[in-house]
């Protein structure tokens, strides 16, 4: 199989090779064609430069252009090809192939994606057979790691390589891709001139390097209450009693909260990460009638990073599935003294960076729900299902891996509810920045071939709980929780003030 990537010439850029290294795989041929040149944006390969420099350190990004040389040992003058894709700002049908066409926003090219990021918008990609307009790829990047404008699209592109790589693996084997969901388009502002670009990212470098070196950041916390009848997933809000904190040490950071009960004892798990080392681990306070009536102690501890520490009930024993994307594998472990004592007892996953696993069953199933990160572009966009038996395996991938691209609705929030015959996900929303609110969506088809979902409500933090995000909600009996991240001075006298500051009310 021959494909083609159609680009202009002088303006290929790494993450376009990088696109064509990932395309070829054995028995497949990747070439470059040159599209007709346009007149590049003015002012945009200086910022480009002057982000790489500043911002990084002087390192590349898969938003530069690419080197010349790499760019002419791909490129090739014509030929026949099987399928082509064509990245131009103009594009073209080429004759007997297969082409596809990618949009952004509706507009063709660089310059199309870039009249998105210079406004502070991340375009919608759509990638579309170009004889027939039929979409066949609908996407929406996470931009959460990116520095810059030139980062931002690398994270683009990084996602625009994912959902290539699974379109033309289900062309070669003949499978169908699943049907694109819909993604409203980002709102955007008035478009910046590159000098402003600049000198904006620059402030704001600087105001993170201070806001870093005063506070401990990015701090969150854990907030539980006692609710009876409807709490966050049926109201769509955070309406109710109040929220009550779970208290911390100082110097850590609790998130990602999960709560059990066992043998008339209840209790929350937690990601529990020490602001010194950056390094996270599982912790539980005891939980009794009117609150914690424990501290904080650690019951799960690896030598790479954990977090996330989602329960089920299964073979009459609690277990655990906690984050463990450091180490590319999915574990599961059984507790075997509630709640202190754990031992792992299988490797569900192996190979593969999966954040966030969340198992149910369904139908006669197991499933699990997480997003996948292949090295490139952010960790919050990319939604991969597996399927199994049991929770012990084997887990296999449903056929339309992966099922979706999008940041509002993609990374797993918590543990999926059943209502009825009804199943709901809570997810978290990325379009502001990682972590930054809830959404509950209804799933409305899972199978071996699909997934899809519809969102049933937005929860932003604020008013009941003050903060800047909210990335998790989980109920057991009257026991609900939630995280949220707030300020946190360094100094005593300080944290006291924020902490007043951000009190939620009664």
């Amino acid at each position: 199989m021959r494909i083609a990537l159609r680009i202009e010439a002088d303006r290929v850029r790494r993450w376009h090779l990088r696109l064509a290294d990932r395309l070829g795989v054995p028995g497949v041929d990747v070439a470059v064609v040159a599209a007709p040149p346009v007149p590049p944006p003015v002012g945009l390969d200086g910022l480009f430069v002057m982000e790489r420099r500043l911002l990084r350190g002087g390192r590349p990004g898969g938003g530069d252009v690419a080197d010349a040389s790499a760019v002419a040992a791909r490129l090739v003058p014509g030929g026949t090809f099987d399928m082509v894709v064509d990245l131009s700002a103009r594009p073209a049908l080429a004759p007997g192939a297969s082409t596809l066409v990618v949009r952004y926003d509706g507009g063709f090219g660089d310059d199309a994606a870039l009249a998105a990021l210079l406004a502070g918008a991340v375009p919608v990609v759509e990638i579309a057979e170009a004889a027939s307009g039929v979409v066949l790829e609908r996407l929406h990047a996470s931009t959460e790691m990116a520095v810059g404008v030139s980062g931002a699209l690398d994270a683009v592109g990084a996602r625009i390589t994912t959902a290539l790589v699974a379109l033309t693996a289900a062309w070669r084997s003949g499978r169908a891709r699943p049907e694109p969901p819909a993604i409203p388009a980002a709102p955007r502002g008035a478009p910046r001139p590159p000098g402003r670009i600049l000198a904006r990212e620059l402030a704001s470098t600087a105001t993170r390097a201070v806001y870093r070196l005063l506070c401990e950041a990015p701090h969150w916390r854990v907030g539980w209450r006692h609710v009876d009848g409807n709490g966050v997933l049926a109201r769509g809000d955070l309406s109710g009693p109040g929220w009550s904190v779970l208290p911390d040490p100082g110097g850590h950071f609790y998130a990602d909260p999960f709560p059990a009960f066992e043998g008339g004892q209840g209790a929350i798990f937690f990601e529990d990460l020490d602001h010194r080392t950056g390094k996270g681990v599982v912790s539980v306070v005891r939980m009794g009638e009117r609150g914690p009536v424990s501290v904080a102690e650690t019951v799960l501890e690896q030598p790479t990073h954990l977090s996330y520490p989602f329960l089920l009930h299964w073979d009459g024993a609690l277990h655990m599935v906690p984050e463990s994307s450091a180490a590319g594998d999915v574990a599961l472990w059984r507790c075997t003294r509630f709640p202190d004592r754990w031992e792992r007892v299988a490797t569900l996953i192996s190979g593969a960076a999966l954040a966030d696993a969340t198992l149910f069953e369904h139908a006669g199933r197991w499933w699990m729900t997480s997003v996948a990160f292949d090295g490139e572009g952010g960790y919050s966009d990319t939604l991969v299902i597996h399927h199994a038996p049991s929770p012990l395996g084997p887990w296999r991938p449903i056929e339309a891996e992966p099922v979706l691209i999008d940041r509002a609705t993609a990374r797993p929030a918590g543990a999926v509810v059943r209502v009825g015959d009804r199943l709901f996900r809570p997810v978290q929303d990325c379009s502001l920045g990682y972590g930054k609110a809830l959404a509950i969506t209804e799933i409305t088809r899972l199978d071996e071939g699909g997934f899809a979902q519809t969102v049933v409500s937005r929860i932003a933090p604020g008013g009941r709980w003050p903060g800047h995000k909210l990335h998790t909600l989980n109920r057991l009996g009257r026991l609900e929780v939630i995280d949220g991240s707030v300020p946190r001075p360094r100094g005593a006298p300080f944290r006291a003030l924020a902490e007043r500051r951000w009190r939620p009310p009664a």
